[in-house]
């Protein structure tokens, strides 16, 4: 495993909600990244960010850990999930509240 796929893991396993993203949660720099972000607050969630743009290797070794070609990209208590186009889907079919809750990150 190289440095930086070590290092991914090592972010994902430390952390409950984990989305890797173009730019920030306060300003996010692409819409689908602003769409996992405000999915996420729906739920009035702590969640990590991890901000692609700013560091090449997370950037290019996300897409290789995940075998996954496209940011954003969400982990929930170590499982990847997909990216904003899935979280939506799960999001309008109550899968993501019920992912939630099964992990005890929301009770509502």
């Amino acid at each position: 495993m190289s440095d930086i796929q070590k290092k991914i893991e090592d972010i994902i396993n430390a952390n409950d909600i984990v989305l890797f993203m173009k730019g920030t949660a306060s300003i996010p720099m692409c819409g689908f990244s602003s769409t996992a972000v405000a999915i996420l607050n729906r739920f009035n969630l702590h969640f990590l960010t991890i901000d692609v743009l700013s560091d090449n290797d997370i950037r290019s070794g996300i897409k290789i850990y995940s075998e996954w070609p496209t940011i954003p990209q969400l982990y929930v208590k170590q499982q990847f999930i997909g990216g904003s186009d899935i979280m939506k889907i799960m999001y309008e079919n109550g899968e993501f509240e019920s992912l939630l809750r099964k992990h005890m990150l929301y009770d509502e």
